[in-house]
């Protein structure tokens, strides 16, 4: 199949979807731009900040994307291009923009506060605390692993006496030092928009080409060499600052400069496979389906059955839980007025969507080395299939490496974006956990203030994230992908019961709501047969079998116990109505 076909039907198709659907799903839901938002009503300076569209889009857009819409659609591209297109597609516009909208929405109409205190206003206390607990653990999850993540992308390389191996660590020495730079950027961004109201185009022009200029220091300028242990000991210190910050210092300004490097990597992939296909005719190896078994397991581990591998794979670029952690975490309070929420959060999936096939076309140039085993790392797969496109094109020969290397520093830049925000979601999950519905932080009085306040808050979950992430999170990750996907099952059902409540049209919920549970608990039970397997066969890896199967247990009850109260509240609605 010729990519650059799957490109432009591709994305025409996302565009169509944000102009038609997204705009029929605003007026079903009574989206107002005359009502105030938590931005205003709600402003404290430092989490509840109204936030200029663009800034915040860039907030939202790299948050919710980092390294996920690539991954996903590599890896799950052993069961064919077609099944992978037709997910990200179908899965995108109808499953996670609408999950990604409503989020928002619902989020901005109760105070900015998350999903779990939406679920609180329609399905009760308790379902509140179930959901809370569940998402406040997977966020420990991606706390521990991307913060492993960022050091080892930071680490210096030892020889065998121990010395520091400068050659060997030179690109994590550069990536580091590039993050250092960036942050301290951001920060004078922060200030010029925020505080000396300098104008925001001309605050961009500056900060991209700072942006230039600090990856050229670091490019020939990079003298930290640390241990991964006291990479993790520093980010660890730089998330807890991070988190209680005020967002108009960093979050806001950081995010939204990083999203330029986001929007310049895919408007590369896109020169590449645009230029390169014609310059070469390239065209996708990948067959259009191989089966519904993966039976080529290039990295050496089956995926297994398409059903329910390929819907638990590609999240982030099809529909992922974590997004609606994001929408009603931090964007929610940060959204100026509600005509912004369709275009960040269902405009924002949509790229990520568009983000999604590129990866998409960036496996297919190189399949035959992926199929094979010979390079099956998702960046560097995507990396190297834009980067050889972008040199195939007339006059552009030589790039390659460039090209390559920027790609790669571009995706690694993200991991350190998503870690800070997960790290404030945590610490806002934490917190509301300990609040009776429509309580705030000010009325919190006792233990429950101690546990609120927001510097105690972050403090536990760092604690917990980094000191899970310097043990064994790998070997409960692979429990991540089914935990996300009944995240985002279970931000449909609030969201659902939510729009029931106040009497909007919430139809549009109910097959992805029910779709993204069936595949959710078929997932875990093959978890449960495969760890069961391996608890029989002993050996040393037993107790780790012991502990997966333990908590995907607990998560299909915990699915089991959400659907049967979340399909009550529905049931009940409609006979109210």
């Amino acid at each position: 199949m010729n990519s650059i076909a799957v490109l432009i039907i591709g994305i025409a198709i996302l565009a169509i979807a944000y102009v038609t659907y997204g705009k029929w799903l605003a007026g079903q839901w009574g989206v107002d731009p005359s009502k105030e938002t938590p931005s205003h009503t709600e402003e404290d300076g430092v989490d509840y900040v109204p936030a200029k569209a663009p800034v915040l889009m860039g907030h939202h857009f790299s948050s919710i994307a980092g390294a996920g819409p690539i991954n996903g659609p590599i890896q799950a591209a052993v069961f064919g291009w077609v099944p992978v297109l037709l997910w990200i597609l179908i899965g995108g516009i109808f499953f996670g923009a609408v999950h990604d909208f409503g989020a928002l929405f619902a989020s901005i109409r109760n105070k900015g506060q998350s999903i779990g205190e939406v679920i609180a206003s329609s399905m009760g206390t308790k379902a509140k605390k179930l959901f809370i607990i569940f998402s406040y653990l997977t966020l420990i999850l991606v706390v521990a692993a991307f913060a492993s993540i960022v050091a080892n992308t930071f680490m210096a390389t030892y020889d065998e006496s121990g010395a520091v191996d400068l050659a060997a660590s030179a690109s994590n020495a550069t990536t580091a030092m590039i993050s250092i730079l960036f942050i301290l950027i951001a920060i004078a961004f922060g200030f010029l928009v925020y505080r000396r109201n300098a104008s925001l185009g001309v605050s961009t022009i500056l900060g991209v080409i700072a942006i230039v200029i600090c990856m050229v220091i670091g490019l020939n300028w990079h003298p930290i060499y640390l241990s991964n242990t006291t990479w993790m000991i520093i980010v660890g210190i730089y998330i807890t600052i991070a988190s209680v910050t005020p967002v108009w210092i960093l979050l806001q300004p950081r995010d939204y400069l990083s999203s330029f490097l986001l929007y310049f990597m895919m408007i590369v992939a896109l020169v590449g496979i645009i230029g390169g296909g014609i310059a070469t005719g390239a065209t996708m190896d990948i067959p259009a389906f191989t089966g519904f078994k993966d039976t080529l397991a290039p990295t050496g581990s089956s995926l297994g059955y398409l059903f329910p591998a390929l819907f638990v794979t590609i999240a982030c670029g099809a529909i992922s839980g974590f997004h609606s952690l994001v929408g009603s975490g931090t964007t929610a309070k940060q959204l100026d007025n509600e005509r912004d929420a369709r275009p960040i959060a269902y405009g924002g999936m949509l790229i990520e969507c568009a983000l999604a096939i590129i990866s998409l076309c960036a496996v297919g140039y190189v399949w035959n080395e992926y199929a094979a085993g010979q390079t099956v790392t998702p960046t560097v797969v995507f990396a190297s299939g834009i980067s050889r496109m972008v040199s195939s094109i007339p006059g552009l020969a030589g790039t390659e490496s460039v090209a390559y290397s920027l790609l790669v520093l571009t995706v690694s830049a993200f991991c350190l974006t998503s870690l800070d925000t997960a790290t404030r979601l945590a610490r806002y999950m934490f917190q509301e956990f300990w609040l009776e519905p429509g309580e705030t932080l000010a009325d919190a009085t006792g233990y429950k203030k101690v546990l609120t306040n927001p510097l105690v808050a972050t403090v536990i979950t760092v604690v917990l994230g980094i000191g899970l992430g310097l043990t064994g999170y790998a070997n409960i990750w692979p429990l991540f992908g089914a935990a996300n996907q009944l995240l985002a099952a279970l931000g449909l059902m609030g969201v659902a019961t939510w729009l029931g409540k106040m009497g909007r049209n919430n139809k549009m919920f109910f097959i992805p709501m029910a779709f993204m549970l069936i595949v959710t608990i078929t997932s875990l039970c093959f978890t449960l047969k495969t760890n069961f397997a391996g608890i029989s066969a002993g050996g040393a890896g037993v107790t780790w079998c012991v502990v997966r199967a333990v908590i995907a247990a607990l998560l299909i009850v915990l699915a089991v116990i959400l659907a049967i109260d979340g399909i009550k509240t529905l049931t009940g609605q409609k006979k109210n109505a």
